[in-house]
């Protein structure tokens, strides 16, 4: 069907079954494009004769342009493309593109919606913005000029954002003669420029888009081209490949509960298929149970589909909440709150290495610390910066870089290469409430060795001892365990676990206190403060006490130990059986009144960064051993009920 009859076709549908017309639309497969380039590559101009030649412009606007083309001069008195996208009365008058322009057409095969993106430098955020949510990138070349550095730079941006598809338009064919020795070198030149980038599929067609060659009709000028124009290969590019329907995930971003009876959990589907009777794991608690029912727009049906909106009901009350993350039990995504991610700083304020900020990740908002700007990258030579310092300590406006991210709590996620829905995230400035940056996460997950990692020397055995810790406890008269003081600081850690010390050495106890500034002052001098930092503080305590538990020893330890993730991690290496977390259920407002040390005045002064209570958060315990609270009950009497717990534990003879 002809452009012109489909029209004449879509406006007497629209007359006479505006339903059937919307239905016929709805059922059309939709594909995301955007134009980039150099400035004045004729980004501008290919889409406002794409618009033109296939008849997609309304008669006033078509008016409009024509009269704009008179009085701005861009082509003399023939009709300028360029100002059907060219929405600002800046890039009219400067010539050049600056937002990113939106814009909707249909044919016959497809639904098109098209973002004509900035071609300077200075506009990379926009750029991607405009690509972030696109299935295919027009980029353009000036046949005249041939790949240059912005090629580059647009073609780093595209891959970097995760678009597979890539049409390679090299226009201004007419101001090169329809030379195809020219055309050729391009094709030649553009695919060693891009050889490490992964694109999936590359076309390449040579065009005028001021004349109209090969946009819509074939070029008479062109013979030697044989494949399909701009549009045609718009319509017939495959793209259903391209979503993830493997990867079952569901981000909740609402809890529906209208009456006691009903419970489901709604939100949309960002990749994969879920069904009625799929096991399914909540995240990042992992507690299990079954899809009981799916409701959709239309009501109950059977299964779901990537980028559906869909409520869920489960066959088990177990707990899920908003930001949690619903997937399959057999295909867990990574959990974690470090990750390395590739960061695009879309603000004029500069990126602080350290500095906390709001990290949007699905439907989850998480305070989170920019912890380490590993290196910038040069996106016109896609290479790493090698002007920019080993230690990188902030970012600027458009600037790219490698970082690691530390969040307060775990998520879920994937890698932004496997899935784009639950592997990207936006950088949110708390104070202002600003979006200041974008990310995609990489594969690889950020940290130190934990108890999951293997020794980095593969021939390194564990020496078990002759003598078992059965023996030792026989000798001792008690079992190796960590009494694990959690709380705010000046909520009496210290104090109760020295009193402890004391009454547990007077009843004949072997037992030994780590705390927190005397650990700092050796084995962890060369830690600081940021969420890595203490997270590696947590887990070589957890490892000391470990060992002096197999040696029989009763270890107190005293930190701060903010994090839940930290903790468990701890009990993890310590062992269950061997951890009783102690939680100091000290209000805040009481612990800054002691404040022993001046931390939280200096703290609230802004002298100390980082500060547990004041600026970074405290997770309490959910199911803590004990629970103190150091208000009502003093610390000899606090210890007398520890040792109790312990001799009920067995712990102690």
């Amino acid at each position: 069907m002809s452009d012109t009859a489909y029209k004449i076709q879509e406006e007497e549908l629209i007359r006479g079954d505006i339903t059937g017309y919307l239905n016929r639309h709805e059922t059309k497969d939709l594909l995301r494009f955007l134009t980039c380039g150099s400035v004045d590559d004729g980004k501008s101009t290919l889409i406002g004769r794409l618009l033109y030649d296939s008849h997609m412009i309304y008669e006033d606007q078509l008016e409009k342009v024509t009269k704009d083309s008179k009085i701005y001069g861009t082509t003399g008195d023939d009709f300028d493309p360029a100002l059907l996208t060219d929405g600002l009365k800046a890039e009219r008058e400067q010539g050049i593109t600056i937002d990113v322009a939106y814009r909707y057409f249909s044919t016959d095969k497809r639904k098109f919606i098209i973002a004509d993106c900035p071609g300077h430098e200075q506009y990379t955020r926009n750029m991607a913005t405009g690509a972030s949510t696109c299935n295919l990138a027009v980029i353009l070349i000036d046949a005249r000029h041939g790949v240059i550095t912005q090629t580059r730079r647009h073609s780093f941006i595209c891959s970097l954002l995760g678009i597979k598809h890539v049409i390679v338009a090299v226009n201004k064919m007419d101001l090169v003669d329809w030379s195809e020795e020219k055309y050729e070198s391009i094709k030649s030149d553009f695919n060693d420029a891009v050889a490490r980038l992964d694109f999936a599929d590359i076309h390449f067609i040579p065009l005028s888009a001021l004349k109209g060659d090969n946009v819509v009709d074939r070029s008479d000028a062109m013979l030697w081209y044989d494949g399909p124009t701009f549009l045609n290969h718009l319509e017939n590019v495959n793209i259903s490949s391209d979503r993830n329907l493997i990867d079952m995930r569901l981000p909740v971003q609402y809890v529906l509960r209208p009456n006691l009876d009903f419970r489901g959990f709604s939100g949309t589907m960002a990749s994969g298929v879920v069904r009625v009777g799929d096991e399914v794991a909540s995240l990042p608690s992992r507690q299990q149970s079954r899809i009981k029912a799916i409701y959709g727009a239309d009501g109950e049906q059977q299964e779901a589909f990537s980028q559906q909106v869909v409520t869920v009901t489960l066959e088990d009350e177990i707990d899920v909440s908003r930001g949690n993350m619903l997937v399959p039990v057999n295909n867990i995504p990574q959990i974690g709150n470090e990750f390395e991610a590739m960061i695009v700083w879309m603000h004029e304020e500069p990126a602080q290495a350290g500095k906390n900020y709001l990290v949007k990740h699905t439907s989850s908002i998480v305070p989170g610390v920019l912890s380490q700007i590993r290196y910038k990258v040069d996106v016109n030579t896609m290479k790493r910066d090698k002007n920019a310092d080993h230690q990188v300590a902030g970012l600027g406006l458009n600037e790219i870089a490698r970082c690691n991210i530390t969040l307060h709590r775990s998520i879920a996620f994937d890698s932004y290469n496997r899935n784009q829905d639950t592997g990207a995230f936006i950088i949110v400035d708390r104070l202002t409430n600003v979006t200041v940056a974008a990310g995609m996460i990489l594969d690889r997950v950020v940290s130190k060795p934990s108890v999951d990692n293997a020794p980095v020397s593969q021939h390194i055995e564990k020496s078990d001892s002759l003598v078992s810790p059965e023996m030792r406890s026989q000798l001792l008269k008690q079992k190796g365990s960590t009494i694990w003081f959690t709380g705010l600081s000046g909520s009496g850690k210290s104090t109760l676990a020295k009193e402890l010390e004391r009454q547990l050495m007077e009843q004949g106890h072997l037992c030994y206190i780590l705390d927190g500034d005397n650990v700092r002052q050796g084995l962890n001098r060369d830690l600081g403060f940021s969420m890595e930092d203490r997270k590696e503080n947590i887990r070589r305590i957890a490892e000391v006490a470990a060992l002096m538990n197999e040696a029989g020893l009763i270890v107190i330890t005293s930190f701060i130990s903010p994090y839940l993730s930290d903790r468990a991690d701890a009990r993890d290496v310590i062992g269950t059986e061997h951890m009783i977390e102690v939680f100091m259920d000290t209000p805040i407002e009481v612990c800054e009144k002691r404040d022993p040390k001046g931390l939280y005045k200096k703290a609230r002064s802004g002298e100390i960064m980082q500060f547990t209570g004041v600026s970074d958060p405290y997770e309490p315990p959910v199911n803590p051993e004990i629970t103190i609270s150091t208000e009502q009950v003093e610390p000899t009497v606090a210890a007398e009920q520890i040792c109790v717990e312990l001799r009920e534990r067995s712990i102690l003879d």
